[in-house]
């Protein structure tokens, strides 16, 4: 087979997957690549396109490391397909707290991130073109997922209109014979979005109606601001099958340990086949890295460390000011206050910017103000207005992203065909 490259046909080229056709992950995509280029150069980028804690100083509390040091002479062989025993203890008696039902150790999975999970709950779910409701802007590592597992997804809105809040009726107007689960991501990313109790018991009913699967994505359950309240799903579920999925890279800050869980929870006489399936592909990739999940048990029995961060005159609590700062101050700009998780989702507005691409944005704020951040469409927005930037760096310096934002802004309204036709009358 000969394909083409650039126009020329390069003989014997290795031809990708189709099954890629549809998949996208721009949080890491084109721009970054770009990026990476322009560092190479010699320019200095700030980056805001990924939640990446250490890469802004953040640690993982020293009492991870130390268990993580303390047990390396038992992490040297192959664990047990669905995690270590006392680390799905703690995580199974911290669901048993939250109100799920039914939770042992026997249903919790743990896995080289959420990611590698929701791969293993989607692939263990789906025939070929069954749908998953998801919510638009998600998280596309969920539609990736879903695609690559034979999947359709179906894109629920989650509007700024509604302050990102999905709309029960619509969710439930989606749905066709073939749809299967109910993804919900709170808090939410990209955001920041933290969903009242009233609507999640109203997604429930929707689920329970249809009889979908719930599942929910909630690495961020702890990083709250202001009087944001956390409600684990699975305790409004009850005995309707959910699985809730969480880790440590985000309110523990160790994204590099790769560890993540997720436990199913509802009547274990409706999920018996599918934990068997589930424990089945656990075990095909043998186990997940065995040295970090002893981080587990302390990161859940010893006192949270995150709320020194996220409350009054901490560093992210800061941060998400200086952007709520930074909004306000714009002549283009609207923003939905994120209550949870560690981005914000601002908007552009039609009435200064009628003609808005957000794809053409994000270049140009590289290009132009060495700013990385990405755009809302890479999150299964259409016609999106949006984009998407981490509340990580010091406030100092989101202060001056803003800055430059509002320059790039400035020029392409200045570019608007509408001002330029005023300026020749």
């Amino acid at each position: 087979m000969a394909s083409k490259t650039g126009g020329s046909i390069t003989p014997g080229a290795i031809a990708p997957s189709s099954h890629l056709t549809d998949v996208r992950y721009e949080i890491r995509g084109a721009l970054t690549r770009r990026a990476r280029d322009m560092e190479t150069s010699g320019q200095e980028i700030i980056k805001l396109n990924i939640g990446n804690l250490s890469r802004y100083g953040f640690e993982a509390p020293p009492h991870l490391r130390e268990a993580i040091a303390s047990h390396l002479h038992e992490s040297e062989g192959y664990g047990h397909e669905q995690g270590l025993e006392m680390a799905r203890d703690a995580i199974a008696a911290q669901q048993r707290a939250r109100g799920a039902r039914h939770v042992d150790p026997e249903r919790i999975f743990i896995g080289n991130g959420v990611s590698e999970l929701i791969d293993i709950s989607l692939r263990a779910l789906l025939q070929t073109d069954d749908e998953v409701l998801l919510p638009s802007p998600d998280y596309p590592l969920w539609s990736a997922a879903t695609i690559l597992n034979g999947g359709r997804p179906r894109y629920y809105r989650c509007t700024a209109a509604n302050g990102h809040l999905p709309d029960p009726e619509e969710i439930e107007a989606l749905i066709t014979p073939r749809t299967r689960a109910l993804v919900l991501i709170n808090p939410n990313n990209p955001t920041g979005a933290v969903y009242p109790r009233a609507l999640l018991e109203q997604l429930v009913a929707v689920a329970a109606r249809h009889r979908l699967l719930l599942l929910c994505d909630e690495i961020y359950d702890e990083l709250l601001y202001d009087d944001a309240v956390f409600q684990p799903l699975a305790e409004v579920a009850g005995e309707l099958p959910c699985i809730s999925f969480g880790g440590l890279s985000k309110v523990h800050r160790a994204c590099g340990y790769r560890v993540g869980w997720m436990s199913l929870s509802g009547d274990p006489k409706r999920t018996s086949d599918y934990r068997d399936a589930m424990q089945l592909l656990a075990a095909l990739r043998l186990c997940a890295n065995m040295p970090a999940q002893w981080a587990v048990i302390p990161a859940l029995q010893d006192a949270p460390t995150v709320r020194a961060l996220t409350a009054t005159g901490g560093r992210l609590q800061e941060a998400r000011q200086a952007v709520i700062d930074g909004v306000l101050a714009s002549d283009y700009l609207d923003l939905v206050t994120p209550g949870g998780a560690l981005y914000a989702f601002p908007q552009i507005r039609a009435s200064r910017i009628a003609s808005f691409d957000d794809n053409a944005f994000a270049l140009r704020l590289l290009e132009e103000e060495s700013v990385l951040i990405v755009p809302g469409s890479s999150f299964n927005v259409a016609a999106s207005r949006h984009f998407r930037l981490t509340l990580l760096p010091p406030p100092a310096q989101l202060r001056e992203v803003f800055v430059r934002i509002e320059r790039v802004l400035g020029r392409m309204a200045d570019e608007q065909p509408h001002r330029a036709e005023a300026a020749v009358a």
